[in-house]
């Protein structure tokens, strides 16, 4: 397949042929591209940050990528083995030019990425990604001379900063946590996750149950954070009496906890409780993407405030984040994102925020969870491949459906009264997403099918 080249970054399959595959040669021209967009728009001491989560093609990706900026000039921060969300920080703390994180976040152990960041420790715009996928394409690469070569330093504790800064957080209740004293287990995916929300909760006297905490890459499941990959997870929660259960993506930007009774507590209500507990400390606006679910903007208009969204990508979200200056917001797929700390989807601080909901409502995890308005989520897709002409497919459907509320910022989503369908391509995967939500999963699955049989009905009458 293809290289997919979006907002999320250069993501792909690793080995096999360069450009239809993630391959050495791969890594090295887009870092090298990259490294040409950093010194073009910095100058004096240039610095980037690097890191990478436990994947098993890992180490040797971010040895080609660090000496690769090396031999363009460039110094280098290695971070090691980190969270997505602890690089951005670095970069941000540090006044760094940039930063790239080797990560395919939810995708399986065959694929790998290159994550760029800018100056801000946020994940670069479409025109400057545009700009560096020209540079790719040319080949117009300038190398530095011997007395030129940039340094390769590291900083393998970075995470430590990372949970300083989130204990320093005025909306972390760190002392009602300890006193809690609760028991979590935490499914850590064999990746990253395993060292970095452990030593969190070390922090906050914790009682931890780890499993799949070896960060060694090799994934004991679908390392996406769904229902249907947590059934050891579930067990586990029960088999340990435990209080929760957290589950995390493998490079730490996703959450989804499981409540005390071993019953997924669903990751599109991660950042719903998150938002709940932060409104009710501070009254402001709040953001996710239209594929989320409406819970968030129930809660959001049950504190008195109003609710936004954007298109489908941290990206985006962080845009609109930042136009409406909204207190909190992220992505229904388990994505934190806190302004407070940084403008990037969070596992820990979404983990900090959660436990201090907890504590400040003395109620047992189940019960927080039925407190919020019951929607129940559908999520399908269908094979893309490049024949398939999915606006012209979209521009049938949303004809078709002129007479009920529709948008058409992120593919396109139909909002009818009781439900709503989001149909879009994926900025990660060859594949078309049909996203829907209603009031009992039956709805939710009725109206997915239903659109999933028309979009094959037009895909073969084309």
């Amino acid at each position: 397949m293809t290289l997919i080249k979006s907002i999320s970054g250069i993501r792909g399959t690793v080995g096999g042929v360069p450009e239809v595959n993630l391959t050495p040669l791969d890594i090295v021209r887009f870092t090298s591209a990259y490294g040409k967009w950093i010194k073009e728009n910095n100058t004096g001491d240039i610095r980037i940050y690097t890191g990478r989560d436990s994947r098993i093609s890992g180490p040797m990706f971010h040895t080609l990528v660090n000496n690769t900026l090396v031999g363009i000039g460039i110094n280098v921060v290695d971070l090691g083995v980190s969270p997505t969300p602890t690089l951005g920080i670095a970069v941000n703390s540090e006044q760094a030019s940039g930063g790239i994180m080797l990560s395919a976040s939810h995708n399986k152990k065959k694929w790998n990425a290159l994550k760029l960041f800018n100056s801000s420790g946020e994940f670069i715009n479409e025109e400057d990604g545009l700009k560096i996928l020209k540079y790719a394409d040319g080949l117009n690469f300038s190398y530095a001379n011997i007395d030129e070569l940039g340094t390769i330093i590291t900083h393998d504790d970075y995470i430590d900063n990372h949970i300083n800064k989130i204990l320093k957080l005025e909306s972390v209740d760190e002392i009602g946590i300890q006193n809690s004293k609760f028991k979590i287990v935490v499914d850590g995916i064999n990746s990253v996750g395993g060292v970095a929300i452990p030593k969190l909760l070390d922090a906050l006297n914790v009682q931890v149950v780890k499993i799949n905490c070896d960060p060694n890459g090799d994934f004991t499941h679908d390392p996406e954070p769904l229902a249907e990959n947590l059934g050891e997870l579930c067990d586990a929660v029960i088999e340990n009496n435990a209080d929760l259960g957290i589950a995390v993506d493998p490079d730490v930007d996703r959450l989804v906890f499981v409540d005390e009774k071993g019953e997924v507590f669903n990751e599109e209500y991660t950042l719903v409780a998150c938002a709940d507990y932060i409104l009710s400390k501070q009254k402001g606006r709040t953001v996710s993407n239209l594929s989320s679910t409406r819970a968030l903007s129930d809660v959001t208009k049950s504190h008195g405030q109003s609710y936004f969204t954007s298109a489908v990508g941290e990206l985006n979200v962080v845009r609109e984040m930042k136009k409406v200056n909204a207190v909190i917001g992220g992505e229904g797929n388990g994505g934190v994102i806190y302004p407070k700390l940084h403008y990037g989807r969070d596992a820990m601080v979404g983990t900090a925020l959660f436990l201090s909901l907890v504590t400040s409502r003395q109620k047992t995890v189940s019960e927080i969870r039925s407190s919020y308005p019951s929607y129940f989520m559908s999520k399908n897709k269908i094979s893309a491949n490049q024949n398939i002409n999915l606006n012209e497919i979209l521009n049938k459907l949303a004809k078709e459906y002129s007479n009920e509320k529709t948008s058409v910022i992120d593919g396109l989503k139909i909002d009818f009264p009781e439900m709503w369908v989001h149909l879009r391509k994926s900025n990660t995967e060859p594949v078309i997403r049909i996203y829907t939500e209603a009031t009992t999963k039956s709805d939710a699955d009725k109206l997915s099918n239903k659109f999933i049989s028309k979009i094959n009905h037009l895909i073969e009458k084309i």
